[in-house]
């Protein structure tokens, strides 16, 4: 497998050091040069071609929210994981709004960023689980159902049921399980219905199928 390269957006200079160190010791990652605002990170995001980026949402005086709005038009392939001090609800719904597929506070360690980063990479994502729900909620406040509705349209029988597991909390061995599939084959159910709804994560997809009206069932 490829390693993944990821990129630090952090204006806090010995925390992002001390991040790039620990994480420079998995063998999967390769670390690129620290971006300290918003300028270097496009700069940076442009050159090195990082597939993770770490993205802190306060650089001095600037906001995480303007990378997470020009990497999405600029590199829509980029996963972005955000990694910040703050704990605010809005903030986190706001961010996933704008593309970042991950949330973690800077109190988590080392070893779960790596792991929600990687997850990143494969197309996942990590939002707080006791958070998620209400996540979700605001995000299907938003409207859309038309679109939604008609985008789902296009799916398949068998990914509209892979969405529905995702929709109902399901891993994808768990969604395996349900379904009596193998796990490269809701895999490849889940790429082909995220390209179909041009979503770039799971969470996206989600949030795309609870606004069309679909629910979590009884049995999720």
């Amino acid at each position: 497998m490829q390693p993944i390269r990821v990129l630090i957006v952090d204006d806090h200079a010995l925390f992002a050091e001390a991040l790039a160190a620990r994480l420079g010791r998995e063998p999967d990652l390769v670390i690129l040069p620290i971006a300290a605002d918003v300028r270097r990170a496009l700069a940076l995001t442009a050159t090195e071609r990082p597939r993770v980026l770490v993205l802190d949402m306060t650089l001095g005086a600037e906001s995480g929210l303007e990378v997470l709005d020009r990497v999405r038009e600029r590199h829509p392939d980029v996963r972005v994981v955000v990694l910040t001090a703050m704990s605010d609800l809005d903030a986190m719904v706001r961010a996933v709004r704008r593309g970042a597929v991950g949330w973690l506070e800077k109190t988590e360690s080392a070893d779960h960023v790596a792991r929600v980063i990687r997850s990143a990479a494969r197309q996942g994502g990590w939002i707080p689980p006791e958070l998620l729900g209400e996540v979700l909620r605001r995000l299907a406040l938003d409207g859309g159902e038309q679109a939604g509705a008609g985008l789902l349209a296009e799916l398949t029988p068998r990914e509209r049921e892979v969405l529905q597991c995702m929709v109902d909390g399901l891993g994808r061995a768990e969604i395996a399980e349900r379904l009596g599939l193998s796990a490269n084959t809701v895999r490849t159910h889940t790429q082909n219905l995220l390209a179909k709804l041009d979503m770039h994560s799971a969470l996206e997809a989600i949030t795309l199928a609870m606004r069309a009206g679909m629910r979590p069932s009884s049995d999720g």
